[in-house]
């Protein structure tokens, strides 16, 4: 476990962690501390705890001491050096014509360095102007470019609300805001009511929004409302919701006694109708066994006997493989080869060439027996023939 304390260096600014070491600090006390700007006065604004640090953390910078009136009184001192500062550099950015608005001048605590703030439309070349300053102050010079949030909260002002901006009072860091948060909220999306001084939206549309988008723990559940054509049960009877109004959030309902009343949603709760199930309503039918199925056009085609052709040319393959052995396979393979070369006729003329022939004039088949004696195709077609 590692003690920690929290320290702020402005109102309302972010709260760096600081470990206080040996020393005893109470909450409220002004302390002495190491930053990445030098020596800086700040206020303990949270008192010591104990938290776990992180593997990965780097270890925390040790106070140096508690203030004392030396160390108060040299603080007030930089208050008044900085409100000349800020007349000084403002003649200097009239001199120089820019176009930039000082906001504020930051003085460190030991005088090391001069922070200037300001604010501008896009992008300025102050090179000039540092160099002036420096010539003035002797000392280090930082201008700052802010945006127009970082500007309110430094100068600080009343809201539209009558009361001091959020930001300049006890807001640390800034947290993105959306015109959603407005919707949720029911806000008019007129950007001038919704609108801060700063031109931005408003800051307080951020941390009221957790209570309108249902996380605040006491936020009352929204009642639903009853369905148009439903049965209810009030207190004057059960009956039929006939209209519902939505602004007044009200109901009116046709009773069994044939009164129409209206009641509000929270005095009207649902009635649960029982439906029965489909299978106790359905009465039972017999159901007589089936008749054998037929088969199917797919079962009968298979069952089919194969074509006599190919039944055939099987047969003779077989034949002639069998009594002719290589000789059969290799006049095949001549005959299938000299079939490919020949130059086949377009398929328009060979359909009307077969139209046109007579049934008769058809050449005929050569006859099983000489196929089965395992005689080549060529050779029987011309035992056909003859």
């Amino acid at each position: 476990m590692e003690t920690i304390i929290g320290v702020r260096f402005r109102t309302a600014g972010k709260i760096y962690h600081f470990s206080p070491g040996q020393l005893t600090i109470a909450k409220g006390q002004h302390v002495i501390v190491e930053t990445a700007r030098g020596m800086e006065c700040g206020r303990v604004v949270t008192g010591p705890e104990e938290i776990e640090p992180a593997p990965d953390a780097p270890p925390l910078k040790v106070i140096q001491r508690i203030a004392n009136a030396h160390d108060l009184q040299r603080v007030e001192d930089n208050r008044k050096h900085e409100k000349e500062a800020r007349v000084i550099c403002k003649k200097k950015i009239r001199e120089h014509g820019l176009p930039m608005k000082l906001v504020s001048v930051e003085y460190t605590f030991d005088l090391n360095k001069i922070i200037f703030y300001f604010t501008a439309d896009g992008r300025i070349d102050f090179r000039d102007l540092v160099k002036d300053l420096a010539s003035v102050f002797r000392t280090r010079i930082e201008l700052r470019q802010i945006g127009v949030r970082d500007e309110a909260k430094m100068m600080g002002g009343i809201g539209c609300c009558g009361r001091p901006l959020c930001c300049a009072t006890f807001l640390g860091d800034f947290e993105p805001v959306s015109i959603r948060m407005a919707k949720e909220q029911n806000l008019s999306l007129n950007p001038t009511k919704i609108s801060g001084i700063c031109g931005r939206l408003m800051c307080c549309l951020k941390y009221e929004s957790d209570c309108y988008c249902g996380q605040c723990p006491k936020q009352v559940k929204k009642i639903q409302p009853p369905q148009q054509g439903g049965r209810v049960v009030t207190v004057d009877g059960e009956g039929k919701v006939i209209s519902l109004n939505q602004q007044r959030r009200t109901a009116t309902i046709l009773l069994d006694n044939s009164r129409t009343v209206v009641a509000a949603w929270e005095d009207v709760i649902e009635q649960e109708v029982e439906v029965e199930s489909a299978e106790q309503k359905a009465p039972e039918v017999k159901r007589e066994p089936r008749e054998e199925r037929r088969p199917s056009k797919r079962e009968r085609m298979g069952s089919r006997r194969p074509r006599e052709g190919r039944e055939h040319g099987s047969r003779s393959g077989r034949n002639g493989s069998n009594g002719n052995g290589s000789n059969g396979s290799s006049e095949q393979a001549r005959e299938h080869s000299s079939r490919s070369r020949r130059s086949r006729r377009p398929r328009e003329n060979r359909s009307a060439e077969r139209q046109s022939r007579p049934h008769n004039a058809r050449r005929p088949r050569a006859p099983r027996e000489k196929q089965e004696s395992g005689q080549p195709k060529e050779q029987a077609r011309q035992d056909a023939k003859s």
